[in-house]
C-alpha cells in the first residue's frame, strides 16, 4: 500500500478571505476548501484524509464506495485509491451515465463504475463486500459523500481552524453558511460549536437535495453517532438549523438566479462555484439573509469544493441564459 504523502503531512488549514458581497449590508468571509491540495479539493478530501488513515491502520486492500455520476465523493475517492495503488469498485445508480468530468476522472483513476438500479444499491454492495471476502480480499466501503463519524470528525476539525482564525484576527462570525448534502459536514460543523460551548454563533446548513424532516434527522442522528453519551447532556435543537427552501426542485436541479449569481461570483471573486453543491448554497444563503432581514453581521460561507461540476456548466444552455 502506497502512502499519500500530503494526507501523511496534512496541510495548515486553508485561507479564509474576505469578499465584496454585501447583501444585506452584512461582511462577508468566505472558506476556500476548495482549495485543499488533493484532487480538486472540497469536504470530500477532508474527510478523505480521515478515510485513508483508518484504511492504512485495517489493511484494506479493496476500496468501496457509491455515488452518482456527479459525486464529487467517488472523483476523491478514486483518485486516493489509486494514489495508494489500491483497487476502487464504485456502485452507482442507474440513471446517471451521462459523461461528467467526475466520471470521466473516476474512469482515469482505473476505477471499476458498476450501476445498477438505485433499488438495488444495498443489496449490491453487500453482494460485492461478500464476493471479495470470499477471493480473500479485505474491502473497505466507504458511505456515500462519506457519511459516517469519520466524515464529522474532518468538520469537527475545519471549526477548530475558524476558532484558530478568530483568535488571529480578532474578529467573529456571527453565521456559517455551507451546503449541506449527505450531512456529516453539518454535524461536524455543529458538533465543533457545541463541543466548544460556542452559543453566540449561528450554523446554517443550505440543503441541496433533502426535504427538512429527513435532512434534520439525518443530521442530528450523525451529530448523535459523533457525540456518543454526551449527546443528552450537550445538543440542543436550536444548534441544528437546516433549511430546505432553496432547494430548486431537489438534487443537481438549478434556476436561472442560481445561474446568475454563480456568474456573478466568478466574474466579480474570482471564485468558481458548481450549481449542484457549491453555488445553490451560496444562492441559498443569500436569499435566508434577505428573508430573514439579516443586516449587518460578520458571515462565513464555506466552499465546500466540486470545481469539476462548474466546467461541466459552461456547455448548458441555461449557464449560456445567464450570461
Amino acid at each position: 500500500m502506497k502512502k499519500i504523502r500530503i494526507f501523511e503531512t496534512g496541510w495548515n488549514g486553508t485561507p479564509i478571505v474576505p469578499m465584496q458581497e454585501n447583501v444585506g449590508e452584512n461582511d462577508f468571509w468566505i472558506k476556500r476548501d476548495d482549495m485543499i491540495p488533493f484532487s480538486f479539493g472540497g469536504n470530500k478530501a477532508r474527510k478523505a484524509c480521515e478515510f485513508y488513515r483508518d484504511i492504512k491502520e485495517k489493511n484494506a486492500d479493496v476500496i468501496m464506495t457509491y455515488g452518482s455520476n456527479a459525486s464529487n465523493h467517488c472523483r476523491v475517492i478514486a483518485n486516493m485509491a489509486y494514489a495508494m495503488g489500491l483497487p476502487c469498485h464504485v456502485i452507482s445508480p442507474e440513471g446517471h451515465e451521462e459523461p461528467l468530468y467526475n466520471t470521466k476522472l473516476v474512469q482515469q483513476f482505473g476505477a471499476k463504475i458498476e450501476y445498477c438500479p438505485i433499488t438495488e444499491v444495498a443489496n449490491t454492495i453487500e453482494k460485492r463486500k461478500k464476493e471479495y471476502m470470499q477471493a480473500g480480499k479485505l474491502p473497505y466501503f466507504i458511505m456515500g459523500g462519506g457519511h459516517g463519524k469519520l466524515g464529522t470528525e474532518a468538520y469537527v476539525k475545519v471549526y477548530q481552524e475558524i476558532l484558530a482564525y478568530e483568535r488571529e484576527e480578532n474578529i467573529h462570525f456571527d453565521y456559517i453558511f455551507h451546503a449541506s448534502g449527505t450531512g456529516t459536514t453539518q454535524a461536524g460543523l455543529v458538533c465543533g460549536k457545541i463541543l466548544n460551548k460556542d452559543y453566540e454563533r449561528k450554523i446554517v446548513g443550505i440543503s441541496i437535495a433533502r426535504e427538512g424532516d429527513r435532512g434534520r434527522q439525518v443530521v442530528r442522528e450523525s451529530i448523535h453517532e459523533y457525540l456518543g453519551s454526551r449527546f443528552e447532556e450537550l445538543y440542543r435543537e436550536d444548534d441544528l438549523v437546516f433549511v430546505d427552501d432553496y432547494r430548486l426542485g431537489g438534487y443537481g436541479e438549478s434556476s436561472l438566479d442560481e445561474i446568475k449569481m454563480i456568474q456573478k461570483i466568478m466574474a466579480q471573486e474570482g471564485i468558481p462555484m458548481d450549481a449542484t453543491y457549491v453555488g445553490k448554497a451560496y444562492y441559498g444563503m443569500c436569499c435566508y439573509i434577505e428573508e430573514h432581514g439579516i443586516k449587518g453581521k460578520k458571515i462565513l460561507f464555506i466552499h465546500t469544493g466540486g470545481t469539476p461540476l462548474f466546467f461541466d456548466s459552461l456547455n448548458d444552455d441555461e449557464y449560456k441564459r445567464g450570461k
